[in-house]
């Protein structure tokens, strides 16, 4: 097809090299004539069928050789834009079994960080020898900053705009009047004979903003399915726990209850400290939370978990009960993460939503607004339908 247009040639190419160039294609013709490709998209071509014509977990494509696979990895980064080369290795994971040599340090210091392949990383957890783990924690540190950097000025504003307009009083103390936001409320009580605001109402602070406001646990479920979450729910701890006027903690849970708090200033160790996998016990990590609450009324409790209890059903449920009861803000996370709909248990969380604990899933890019709502005690299910996220499960 070396007669037709520029354009036309390349629409063909890139079909060609979609659909991978065999007779069924339409496109190459039985007598080898057809689509002629570039030298570069011949290239591009090659790291395709290494990955799609290959047997899947099989020895033909790519092999087990790390060395082969760390410069294919490193060709599609040279050859297909960043979205693409996510999709290719997260597809090289599944395909040719490729977990493996993520163990490998070589091929960890080749790949194109992404959140998952952090997740895939922190499911390796306690397996990775240690010669990897430089590497590993290398990739997981260059993915944690990326996402702080895009979520930590959204979350500082909308945390500590949500701590002042909660802290705000009429009855303030003279040292703690907001003069700015006293005269702008009293500009109707402006007298004219005098050229002055005689103001009516003082805003101002009701307490020192030094003193801790809030108190936000964060309890992650750390069951396979989670690992998304988890990643998230790490960056966003950090941050938190950077705001003198929040204490945060971190709690992560299977069968065990784990709490992190102690490396919040570092997401990289909290991933780390993190074991992926096992069985789920809600109802346990609820308990231990219950006890860390000593301020009810100034609690936030975040439970980040797909609510597939294996404990006590019943008993988390009632525990649930009796923490919204005490005072404090509870609120179930079905899912913290860029993806679509979560599976999760719909049977528990509309138990949940029943004794007054809304479950839904939240991007990373709404919960700053999620947490500002939950700080000035807003009514966080009437939250949620502002943004279209559904609240109601079927049981």
């Amino acid at each position: 097809m070396t007669d037709a247009d520029p354009e036309t040639r390349d629409r063909l190419a890139r079909w060609r090299l979609v659909l991978g160039g065999e007779d069924a294609d339409g496109i190459t013709r039985a007598d080898g004539s057809g689509v002629l490709l570039s030298a570069a998209d011949a290239r591009r071509d090659k790291t395709l069928e290494d990955l799609y014509d290959a047997p899947r977990k099989g020895p033909g494509g790519l092999g087990a050789s790390s060395p082969r696979v760390a410069r294919w990895l490193g060709d599609i980064r040279g050859y297909f834009p960043s979205s693409v080369v996510q999709v290719m290795q997260a597809d090289a994971m599944d395909r040719l079994g490729l977990r493996h040599l993520l163990l490998e340090p070589e091929m960890l210091r080749t790949v194109q960080p992404d959140i998952g392949l952090v997740s895939t990383l922190i499911g390796l957890g306690r397996v990775i020898p240690e010669q990897s783990r430089e590497s590993a924690r290398a990739v997981v540190r260059a993915v944690t900053r990326q996402l702080e950097d895009r979520l930590r000025a959204k979350t500082i504003q909308a945390v500590s705009g949500a701590l002042d307009r909660a802290a705000r009083t009429r009855r303030p103390r003279h040292r703690d009047i907001d003069w700015n936001k006293t005269i702008a409320a009293n500009l109707k009580h402006y007298q004219p004979d005098y050229r002055t605001v005689v103001p009516e109402q003082l805003v101002g602070y009701a307490r020192r903003s030094t003193e801790i406001q809030r108190e936000i646990i964060l309890c992650i479920d750390q069951s396979g399915s989670m690992a998304e979450s988890v990643v998230y729910s790490s960056v966003f701890g950090a941050v938190l726990s950077s705001l003198k006027s929040v204490r945060t903690r971190l709690v992560v849970f299977d069968t065990e209850v784990v709490d992190l708090t102690e490396d919040l200033d570092d997401p990289v160790d909290v991933l780390f400290g993190v074991q992926l996998g096992g069985g789920t016990d809600i109802n346990r990590a609820l308990a231990y939370c219950q006890e860390q609450i000593t301020r009810p009324g100034e609690t936030i409790l975040v439970l980040i978990s797909d609510l597939y209890e294996g404990g006590i059903a019943e008993e988390m449920l009632r525990r649930a009960a009796t923490i919204v009861g005490s005072g404090a803000t509870m609120i179930a996370l079905l899912a913290l993460s860029d993806n679509g709909h979560p599976t999760f248990d719909s049977n528990h969380a509309a138990s949940l939503a029943g004794v007054g604990v809304p479950a839904f899933a939240c991007t990373p890019d709404l919960f700053p607004e999620l947490m500002a709502a939950a700080i000035e005690r807003r009514d966080v299910g009437d939250w949620a339908a502002s943004h279209d996220i559904p609240t109601s499960h079927e049981r």
